[in-house]
């Protein structure tokens, strides 16, 4: 049975972070949509590359998800963080358990939401004070129950590959990476 992710975009978010996710999980099998946050599929990274997501946000149904992922960047994570049906989502996501991830400046969303309390996370050097309550952390991906965060775009791929590891377990992780000719560490 295949699993179900959505990553959430925004205008501003950082192209590596979220199109890593999207291109290594497709690699991987895992069924992946982007989804727009706003009421067009439109979206402008933050170094200006126009895309069309799979889907908008208020067209969609994610009672399938097994995964909610948001890369940050900027304004991007600015605009995650204001879009009330997204933390609501998120919320109700996270308070059943289900996995819940984000990298870069996007870890700040869930410090906002509470979902860091007292757990281990980390974020982007200059996010790093944004992680209330959290224990921070300087690894490159850290997991902490059923939250993932990661610190920026020099780790994007290490975050891709510990959710998919996550999903569907380290050998299909480690084949993934062996496939794109990445040397984990």
């Amino acid at each position: 049975m295949s699993k179900k992710v959505y990553i959430f975009l925004a205008d501003g978010f950082e192209d590596i972070e979220g199109l890593t996710v999207v291109d290594l999980m497709r690699r991987a099998q895992i069924d992946i949509k982007t989804v727009s946050i706003k009421d067009i599929r439109d979206i402008i990274t933050s170094h200006g590359i126009h895309m069309q997501t799979d889907l908008v946000f208020k067209e969609t149904d994610f009672s399938d998800a097994d995964m909610l992922v948001i890369p940050g960047g900027m304004p991007g994570t600015k605009y995650l963080g204001e879009y009330q049906p997204l933390c609501d989502l998120l919320t109700d996501f996270y308070k059943q358990g289900k996995k819940v991830a984000a990298i870069c400046a996007a870890p700040t969303v869930f410090a906002a939401l509470g979902f860091l309390e007292g757990r281990k996370a980390t974020a982007y050097p200059s996010c790093m004070d944004g992680l209330k309550g959290a224990e921070r952390s300087l690894d490159s991906v850290v997991i902490d129950g059923n939250v993932t965060t990661s610190r920026g775009l020099g780790t994007a791929v290490d975050f891709a590959l510990s959710l998919i590891g996550q999903l569907l377990g380290k050998k299909t992780a480690d084949e993934i990476a062996e496939s794109v000719v990445y040397s984990r560490k």
